[in-house]
């Protein structure tokens, strides 16, 4: 494989190979292609990321404080599912009773604040006014890069936030600024967020798991 088919590697890493790397004869093939890149990306998430991820949304609602997640574009729309899947879904079957807010999830909000105040701040602005020490910040971000994200992980590093990054490619300042941080390691946008969008289904239902007994496990749907 040559260097032009690589992009940067994260800190550490040798850069995975560019995908795709030219055009495939059909669109089966290139689905083949797809779903092998999927597993080899699945391979680079560390699972004592993930394990540690798990932890803190444990805690966090433990002692009942609020979960927050953000993202842009279709990481947005994982950061609303992930509102969906941690509140109602974990709740099923436990004793938890979460606290989850999706950043991303008011249009109104969002175009307000980014229209008098910057983009930037879409996310950290509503920190501001909703969080206090001990909650969690869940930043979703196939690049890392987005100045919102890296806004919002400062802001809530410096105010007694938990931090947990969700990131592709090389991970960026979020994968640097987060307390810890699951990455995927690949080149390709629909790869890096399907994997984004299961590691936030994982986590959910360990954390569901984690409090039912087996037989109720086995007995549930998932």
């Amino acid at each position: 494989m040559s260097t032009a088919n690589r992009l940067p590697a994260a800190p550490g890493r040798q850069a995975p190979a560019k995908f795709p790397a030219g055009a495939y004869p059909s669109t089966g093939a290139f689905f083949g292609a797809y779903a092998q890149e999927l597993m080899r990306a699945a391979g680079t998430v560390d699972p004592a990321a993930m394990d540690q991820a798990a932890e803190i949304l444990l805690a966090a609602h433990a002692r009942d404080a609020t979960i927050f997640s953000c993202g842009n574009g279709g990481s947005a729309a994982i950061a609303n599912h992930l509102q969906c899947d941690h509140l109602k879904g974990v709740r099923v079957g436990t004793e938890l009773t979460p606290r989850v807010v999706s950043l991303s999830n008011s249009s109104e909000l969002l175009t307000a604040i980014a229209n008098d105040l910057g983009y930037e701040e879409v996310f950290s602005y509503q920190l501001e006014s909703q969080s206090r020490p001990g909650d969690v910040v869940i930043a979703v971000s196939s690049s890392g890069g987005s100045p919102n994200i890296v806004r919002a992980l400062t802001w809530a590093r410096e105010h007694g936030l938990r931090t947990i990054a969700i990131t592709g490619f090389t991970g960026g300042q979020a994968r640097e600024l987060a307390e810890t941080a699951i990455h995927v390691d690949a080149t390709n946008y629909g790869i890096i967020e399907d994997l984004h969008q299961a590691i936030m289904h994982s986590l959910a239902q360990s954390v569901r798991m984690s409090q039912m007994a087996p037989e109720a496990i086995s007995a549930s749907i998932f």
